[in-house]
């Protein structure tokens, strides 16, 4: 009995923080996809009209497959990046480990939307990249040649997310007893078939959990594509705003976001067979 108390003081204010704040949303989220009309109709008619128009709609879809797409680009470029930079921390820093992680940690500290301000910044036309490339005579005229494009968006997400992806990958890489290196090398393995036999299979649970951190919320994405990618490079969460904030069609809007938490699902259900129970114990 003082077992189970026990378990239910420990479980009873994450369960409770699960359901008010995801679950009863997400519940209303569905209810309000079954209701006909906009968020300022009075009428509380309910009716599958939404979803039979959201089966219409192929450029919503097309939209919707456009930004997985970007997602899982983002998210496999971020773990490409992060993996050397999180190996190099673990076996090669040495005394600098923690000075070199904290300039890795450090930008995050600022605002997020000051730093894609930034970027703006730094792709416009009046930029960094803009006046180093008339610097080298590579350009005649001054032009935004990235911003405003889904290649901005994809720069810039890299940018944020490289180093959220790099801390799992490094947590995991400390794991990894070094006399298991050790055994490899007096066996006569090269270092080359130490990484790939040791080193690389005992991080899988880092690289997983990374790429998804980085995968997941990209694939929501708004704010990002609405500074840097304008019209040109809009995904799958700005036209959920648009439903949402400017058409006021809450219907819709939620629609699409099940949508989307569907396409997600799969996803995370391959996350769970791949290395869901290894994960739990990383």
């Amino acid at each position: 009995m003082e077992k189970q108390n026990r378990l239910a003081v420990l479980l009873g204010p994450p369960g409770l923080y699960l359901l008010i704040l995801f679950l009863l949303p997400l519940g209303i989220m569905a209810v309000f996809s079954f209701r006909a009309g906009t968020i300022g109709d009075a009428r509380f008619i309910y009716t599958l009209d939404n979803y039979r128009e959201f089966l219409t709609k192929t450029s919503f879809h097309r939209l919707l497959l456009i930004s997985a797409r970007i997602a899982l680009t983002i998210a496999s470029l971020s773990v490409i990046l992060a993996y050397p930079l999180a190996y190099y921390l673990t076996f090669r820093a040495g005394s600098r480990r923690v000075i070199l992680l904290t300039m890795l940690i450090v930008p995050t500290w600022t605002s997020y939307l000051l730093r894609i301000f930034a970027w703006k910044l730094i792709l416009g036309s009046t930029g960094l990249l803009n006046t180093f490339l008339l610097w080298i005579g590579a350009i005649e005229q001054a032009n935004p040649i990235l911003l405003y494009s889904r290649n901005a968006v994809v720069i810039t997400l890299l940018y944020v997310w490289v180093p959220f992806v790099a801390l799992p990958i490094f947590a995991a890489l400390e794991r990894i007893d070094p006399s298991l290196l050790e055994a490899a090398a007096d066996l006569g393995s090269r270092p080359w078939e130490t990484f790939l036999r040791i080193t690389l299979p005992l991080s899988l649970p880092g690289v997983m959990a990374g790429f998804f951190f980085a995968l997941i919320p990209t694939l929501g994405e708004y704010v990002t594509p609405l500074l840097v990618g304008g019209g040109q490079g809009a995904m799958y969460g700005n036209l959920i705003q648009d439903q949402f904030v400017r058409a006021l069609n809450w219907p819709m809007g939620s629609v699409m976001s099940l949508a989307m938490l569907v396409l997600a699902i799969p996803l995370l259900f391959l996350f769970t067979k791949a290395g869901g129970s290894d994960l739990v114990e990383f």
